[in-house]
């Protein structure tokens, strides 16, 4: 009887999972000692998930303390909106050097170095603010600075989970760093609020500087020094990872991807605005909080759902397409009914299931990147989240557009649904799951 190939087989032990990807003898061997140890992987998997959370509340910490520091410097609204777009020019920079870099030397140290510089820009930005009184270009430097300082993380955090955890685990792994995001979503916004009203904005920025720099000394001194670790390069690709993007699958995960980023920034921009508008009398604290609540479950179901299927020996590639559907064929089912929605807990309950939903490609298309190339997917994942974070500037400004030029929003869901369907149309067609990163690979049959 003949069972999946290597692209899907798994060994379960006590301290690894093994996996079987290749025929190559000692390269297969040298790819399992790279792995962590369960125990060790436990400890990485909250300290990434924490970093994770700091990492969005100082991306947050910008765009909540906007209307405050618009006040104190007198900036129009077109001048607030070049400080806070600053961050994603700086954002799409760094994306594949920082990906190169960690599948190079290993994503340990870049995430830890980069943790450590943008939580001292954000510890240093109220006191950029009073260095001249040229405060719109010092704004927009030190959030162009954070940008280009956090566009290595997560091609940082492909790398590791490339390298150091295995394919039955990714899919989880990678849901744990997605419901971070939220919940540093949620953390920024309550400590912003009491720190607003009680203390001052600049108190939000020490606060997050020092405990981001704290917890990449806590990570450093507990997890990374002095420990052994197996180095990267015996795992690298013989060909590079720019040839790769010739290749159908890759093309359809980055599209997805791409499509996925996108339509994620227009909701994470616009919602506020559209219930605000929509229904002015309700409180913010609920449409703002109650999907990116429900958002940290549901990361964290879609990536155990994957894994779990993918343990049970369905095949990774139908897995990855699965997830997938979900994460971008029912937020488009949600989404479109509210531009006719007249009552505040119907809006609620479509955004919270769309939101909600989108979470699911963290067992998708954000670990389709570690079956496809493990060697390069820093790089790689880089490129794909460079060309979300453009896109993402594009769309999110073309909705803009579109509700000024309208005074409607169903241009905007319409453009959401259509950006959805085509990028899951691609990726349902072309998408993969075989290593394509080594001319020697060949599936494994046993019999």
């Amino acid at each position: 009887m003949a069972v999946p190939s290597a692209q899907n087989g798994h060994k379960h032990g006590l301290n690894h999972f093994y996996l079987k990807t290749d025929a190559l003898g000692t390269g297969s061997s040298l790819e399992d000692a790279t792995l962590w140890p369960r125990p060790l992987a436990r400890k990485w998997f909250v300290g990434l998930f924490l970093g994770t959370c700091l990492l969005y509340c100082a991306r947050m910490a910008m765009p909540i303390c906007a209307v405050t520091m618009a006040t104190t410097f007198h900036w129009t609204k077109t001048d607030t909106g070049v400080v806070l777009g600053s961050f994603f020019w700086g954002y799409c920079i760094t994306q594949i050097l920082g990906g190169h870099v960690s599948d190079e030397v290993g994503g340990e140290r870049v995430l830890l170095m980069s943790a450590v510089s943008w939580g001292l820009v954000a510890a240093v930005t109220p006191l950029m603010s009073r260095a001249s009184s040229h405060a719109l270009f010092l704004m927009t430097a030190a959030r162009f600075l954070m940008g280009l300082l956090q566009g290595v993380f997560f091609p940082s955090l492909a790398s590791m989970c490339s390298y150091r955890v295995v394919k039955a685990e990714r899919g989880f792994l990678m849901s744990i760093l997605n419901s971070g995001t939220y919940l540093g979503t949620l953390v920024a916004g309550g400590l912003g609020s009491v720190m607003l009203q009680n203390y001052g904005w600049e108190y939000l920025f020490y606060c997050i500087g020092f405990v981001s720099c704290l917890w990449a000394l806590f990570i450093w001194y507990s997890l990374v020094k002095g420990k052994e670790m197996v180095r990267q390069k015996p795992r690298k690709s013989n060909l590079r990872w720019l040839s790769l993007i010739k290749k159908p699958p890759v093309w359809a995960m980055v599209v997805a991807h791409t499509c996925s980023a996108s339509t994620f920034y227009t909701l994470l921009s616009w919602l506020p605005t559209y219930f605000e508008e929509s229904f002015p009398n309700a409180k913010g604290g609920v449409y703002n909080t109650v999907p990116w609540l429900a958002a940290i479950p549901a990361s964290l179901v879609g990536g155990w759902a994957s894994d779990f299927l993918i343990a049970k020996g369905y095949p990774v590639v139908n897995v990855r397409k699965v997830m997938q559907v979900i994460a971008m064929g029912i937020p488009v089912l949600f989404i479109l009914p509210m531009s006719n929605t007249a009552h505040l807990p119907t809006a609620v309950t479509l955004s919270t299931v769309a939101i909600a939903a989108t979470t699911f490609s963290s067992g998708g298309v954000s670990v389709n990147v570690h079956d496809l190339t493990p060697s390069c997917a820093g790089a790689l994942y880089g490129f794909m989240n460079m060309m979300g974070a453009l896109s993402g500037v594009v769309t999110v400004s073309l909705s803009g557009y579109l509700i000024e030029v309208t005074q409607t929003w169903a241009p905007v869901f319409s453009l959401f649904a259509l950006i959805n369907s085509c990028g899951l149309g691609v990726y349902l067609v072309f998408a993969d799951a075989q290593r394509l990163d080594q001319h020697s690979y060949s599936p494994v049959t046993v019999i």
